[in-house]
């Protein structure tokens, strides 16, 4: 008897459960709880994401979503402003691993100074240009020419960046089409280098998800096919000089999701124009809306998981902004972390040297699904309205960002999305200067689109608190008080321990009292300018209204908040003294802005 007869008859007894056996085990563990509240998932790219998949829900699969690239290039961006300091850091970077230069490009820049010494072979030469900066493609292509360089060694591509500028700034730049439709002839004999860039990292920078960055990017891309078709190009010189730049953010699952639809929906635009299967370039940057300020070593591990999404999602570029890019200047270091991030994945965790695991997974294949029919639906609702250049003038496209952007703002200052160190989990060691926590300000246009930090309103408790410290020249003092039943006063205070910590006032360790009179009695005469009550609802119910009573006699000054939401008492509470309640159900922002003027007018007050 072979293995595979003893296995059938091993399980020959036992009956394979359906879906819904899963779903009415977990109902009943559930215990009456409602299953979609508990344990569906409702994304904002208007996906129901359910907490499990089996081959059941495997209807269809989404056709060309890409290939697991072995060869994705490694980037590392440099100003060029300094030529001969550029090149340095260029060959530094060599040195260090890197397998792609991306040159943000100054004026009256010679090629030959840029590209001293620089390898072709293996590696990937890309550059950032504007109007100013044109002029530099001659000296590139003379360049290529003088050192007859091999064509199929030139890897790269050309960005104009023409729509992040018009979407930042309100001006299409015609005159950069004009130019980039003439360099599709310039380097007709270079295949692998991309003369067209279009880039939709602003949409999810400044707060879209993911199904509209998707579609919003295509759409800009029937614009630009109509545009240069109208200055003799074919639509097959387009694609095969195509090259695109997705955002990669933190929704892991979403965002691998997010590259293999890209690609998708790319084919099937390029099927309605004639091209099959089209060769184009698709690279991947960090995006600024996943970044913090506070705590910004976790960025290394965001930009690590949104690596790893791009390449599970089959870019064949990445490039990851350095830890600290968002508040300074980055220096050696931090440049060097970001780039050993994509050269670890590949060399170390055999990214690209495997067959790509997420292939055939039903969660990752169902999910695709959903999100290219939302993608295809906004896309075809904006070239139906007239296009992307029309839906964006009259701020169509803004608005429908703007509404995903506020929602998840509100979820980030709800906590139910976390990002550590900004709204859970602070370091309460650290200490950011006000010029940090300033970096970043807000164009209040709504016809621009602004790249922004997720954790920006969190960022502004910060500035607050840390203004109010170089003015005063201490920091507000929390309090924790907690008596009553063990086991709920200590759950609640390292809630509160948490939630306080994100305001950067200093956070005592939690003071355990005999009784609830104590514990009045000692905080209120303490040197601290917030009390947080902490103990279980039965006793909140038997002693919480003569604790704020009692607490108010002899205190009328203090922030006094309570660790949880007692039902029936708060109308009582708050008429007691009591300034407010924190829980989860709280605003974050809401509840530490509201702290923070108190504190202020106290202050203030005490001064007078």
């Amino acid at each position: 008897m072979n293995n595979d007869s003893k296995e059938k008859m091993l399980f020959q007894d036992f009956i394979a459960p359906t879906k819904q056996d899963w779903i009415n085990k977990a109902n009943l563990d559930l215990k009456g709880a409602d299953f979609d509240k508990r344990l569906v998932w409702k994304n904002l790219n208007g996906i129901d994401l359910q907490p499990f998949y089996t081959k059941e829900d495997q209807k269809e699969l989404l056709k060309n979503t890409g290939e697991n690239s072995a060869q994705v290039v490694n980037y590392r961006r440099i100003l060029v402003n300094d030529v001969t300091k550029a090149n340095q850091l260029a060959l530094k970077a060599l040195e260090e691993g890197m397998t792609g230069l991306l040159f943000e490009m100054g004026t009256n820049i010679s090629a030959e100074e840029l590209l001293k010494d620089i390898d072709f072979n293996g590696i990937a030469i890309s550059f950032l240009l504007n109007k100013k900066s044109f002029s530099f493609i001659a000296s590139y292509k003379s360049f290529l020419d003088r050192h007859a360089i091999d064509p199929k060694f030139v890897k790269g591509y050309i960005d104009f960046n023409i729509f992040n500028q018009y979407l930042e700034t309100g001006s299409l730049d015609s005159d950069l089409i004009a130019q980039a439709s003439q360099l599709i002839g310039v380097f007709s004999d270079y295949p692998n280098f991309k003369t067209l860039t279009v880039s939709g990292t602003i949409y999810q920078d400044a707060g879209s998800n993911q199904v509209q960055e998707i579609a919003y990017t295509l759409n800009s891309l029937v614009f630009l096919i109509e545009e240069m078709t109208g200055k003799g190009c074919s639509e097959k010189e387009i694609f095969d000089n195509l090259h695109f730049i997705l955002g990669v953010s933190s929704e892991y699952f979403v965002e691998i999701a997010k590259f293999r639809v890209f690609n998708s929906l790319l084919s099937e635009v390029a099927s309605k124009y004639g091209v099959i299967k089209p060769k184009v370039g698709l690279s991947a940057k960090t995006s600024v809306w996943s970044k913090s300020v506070t705590d910004p070593n976790t960025n290394m591990l965001r930009s690590t998981t949104e690596a790893m999404a791009a390449l599970l999602g089959n870019v064949d570029g990445l490039e990851l902004d350095p830890y600290d890019h968002e508040f300074k200047k980055s220096n050696d270091f931090s440049s060097r972390i970001a780039g050993n991030i994509t050269t670890i994945l590949k060399e170390e965790s055999y990214f690209g040297k495997v067959a790509n695991p997420v292939d055939g997974s039903y969660y990752i294949e169902e999910l695709s699904l959903q999100m290219a029919q939302n993608a295809l639906a906004i896309f075809k609702n904006i070239e139906s309205s007239g296009g992307f250049i029309a839906e964006t003038e009259n701020q169509k496209i803004q608005s429908q960002i703007a509404e995903i952007r506020m929602k998840k703002i509100k979820l980030l200052s709800q906590r139910r999305i976390a990002m550590v160190g900004v709204n859970k989990y602070p370091n309460l060691m650290e200490t950011v200067s006000e010029d940090v926590l300033n970096h970043q300000n807000k164009n209040e246009d709504p016809k621009l689109l602004v790249r922004q930090r997720a954790g920006l309103e969190m960022e502004k408790i910060r500035y607050t608190t840390e203004h109010f410290v170089m003015q005063k020249g201490y920091r507000p003092i929390v309090e924790i008080a907690s008596f009553g039943q063990l086991t709920m006063r200590k759950a609640r205070a390292a809630f509160a321990y948490d939630f306080m910590g994100v305001s950067a006032f200093e956070i005592e360790s939690e003071k355990s009292f005999n009784s609830y009179k104590e514990a009045a009695e000692k905080t209120a005469l303490s040197n601290s300018n917030v009390v947080v009550i902490c103990s279980s609802d039965p006793d909140y119910q038997e002693s919480a209204l003569d604790f704020v009573k009692d607490f108010r006699e002899q205190n009328s000054s203090k922030v006094l908040l309570l660790a949880g939401n007692p039902e029936g008492m708060q109308e009582s509470l708050i008429e007691a003294g009591l300034d407010g309640f924190i829980h989860v159900r709280s605003d974050i922002y809401k509840t530490l802005s509201e702290i923070q003027q108190k504190i202020s007018k106290t202050t203030k007050a005490l001064e007078i």
